[in-house]
């Protein structure tokens, strides 16, 4: 495999994953994919700031502040001055987890993987091909995924 082929297979699995999110409440504001890119980059630099998130993403700031609020209204992040600049907010992982976090992490990819391996037609996956790729994105999930805040298991 090269980087351009695991470049396009992060994209596909990044549809897939965005395919298995419940549905936002009505009114939400933002993409998918930038709130949950926003959110990774939160998790992985707690108390961080907007405009820092944006420099490591490419995200436009906007785009950023407004998956912030998001992630806010969700209770999935909180945010709280920064005393060396009090106009700037740092913005770290929620202490407790929300009832959106949990709704968003109880869904499995399942029915998005399996959907995506679906044959001609519709026919539905294999099962020993969906059995061997959910196998190896656990593999996968268990040796490059950061392990997150409150997170049980090696990785």
């Amino acid at each position: 495999m090269n980087g351009v082929e695991l470049f396009l297979l992060g994209r596909t699995l990044m549809k897939i994953g965005e395919q298995a999110m419940p549905e936002p409440e009505t009114g939400s504001r933002g993409s998918v994919r930038a709130v949950l890119v926003t959110l990774g980059e939160i998790v992985a630099n707690p108390g961080t700031t907007v405009g820092e998130i944006a420099a490591r993403t490419g995200l436009p700031q906007s785009q950023v502040s407004t998956a912030v609020a998001r992630l806010v209204e969700a209770g999935s992040v909180e945010t709280e001055p920064d005393p060396a600049d009090r106009r700037r907010r740092l913005v770290r992982p929620a202490a407790e987890p929300s009832a959106r976090v949990a709704e968003v992490r109880a869904v499995t990819v399942d029915g998005a993987l399996a959907a995506a391996l679906a044959g001609p037609g519709n026919a539905g996956p294999d099962p020993a091909a969906l059995r061997a790729v959910t196998d190896a994105l656990a593999v996968l999930a268990r040796h490059l995924t950061p392990a997150a805040p409150g997170a049980t298991g090696p990785r």
